[in-house]
């Protein structure tokens, strides 16, 4: 059997590495008034957060349409794929997934190629370092059953810790409430959050970002023992920074992820965090 993986943009995996592990990745789309991008195609995550300082209009996001799915799908298996694994952003905070199963159902009735859908429940490296690790199995021979349950299994077991450096984009994108965004920016604090089963959990605030570096690193080791752990960057100098203070915690090695033009809609510039995949689930 020969099993490929399929994710949408906002597993945030870089474009080479996608492409040296045979991963397709599906864009969402970001929209800036009356134009609009493809997610890493048409818009890079560096030329993202510098039209998002330049322009003076909020951008928005999109679900792709079940046809980009179907499209994707069959391309595939025409490169014969034998059964897909698709992974996607938690169904609470996006369509996404429910486009790709809808457009999974139709390709699998008319071509009988079977597509395991998996409902990650988080958002970046959250299931794109879970993705990487799953293609490498895939081009071992893993079977498609045993890829669903690795899948289901790794991102029980993904936690996802991030310091945004102010609120206001996800009160922009409706993901927390005005007063919260505002209470948030007046104390000038560096917001922490999780996210869990489709579901941003705030961790509390702190003062600044290099107190916030340090409680990443501190929430990371209560974790326990761990698998594997990547940084989620809204650029390079956040994660630089960040990786000195989580080496106290992981010395091995470290991906990097840069948060892509969607997550980054949503995030903000100046985001920075871990995904730490633990030994055992928490």
């Amino acid at each position: 059997m020969t099993v490929r993986i399929l994710v949408d943009s906002t597993a945030d995996i870089p474009r080479d590495r996608a492409q040296n592990l045979g991963i397709v990745v599906v864009p969402l789309m970001v929209l800036f008034g009356d134009d609009s991008f493809r997610d890493g195609v048409d818009l890079d995550a560096p030329g993202f957060y510098r039209k998002l300082a330049a322009s003076s209009k909020q951008p928005t996001t999109s679900a792709p349409a079940p046809g980009v799915f179907d499209s994707a799908y069959r391309g595939l298996i025409a490169e014969g794929a034998t059964g897909i694994l698709s992974m996607h952003v938690a169904a609470k905070l996006s369509g996404t997934f429910a486009a790709a199963r809808t457009a999974a159902q139709l390709v699998n009735q008319e071509t009988g190629v079977p597509i395991e859908m998996v409902d990650t429940g988080t958002v970046s490296a959250g299931f794109g370092l879970p993705a990487e690790m799953l293609a490498r199995e895939a081009r071992e021979g893993k079977s498609l059953a045993d890829l669903k349950v690795h899948a289901e299994d790794l991102c029980s077991r993904t936690h996802v810790i991030a310091m945004l450096d102010t609120l206001e984009f996800l009160q922009r994108g409706g993901r927390i409430g005005r007063v919260q965004a505002l209470a948030g920016t007046l104390l000038n604090v560096k917001p922490m959050l999780s996210v869990r089963d489709g579901a941003l959990i705030p961790l509390g605030n702190v003062r600044t970002r290099s107190k916030a570096y340090e409680r990443i690193s501190q929430l990371t080791s209560e974790l326990g023992e761990l698998e594997a752990l990547a940084i989620v960057e809204a650029d390079e100098q956040a994660g630089a920074s960040l990786e000195p203070v989580i080496r106290h915690v992981w010395s091995e090695a470290i991906e990097r992820f840069t948060l892509g033009p969607v997550v980054g809609t949503h995030a903000g510039p100046g985001a920075a965090g871990v995904a730490a995949i633990t030994l055992t689930r928490r």
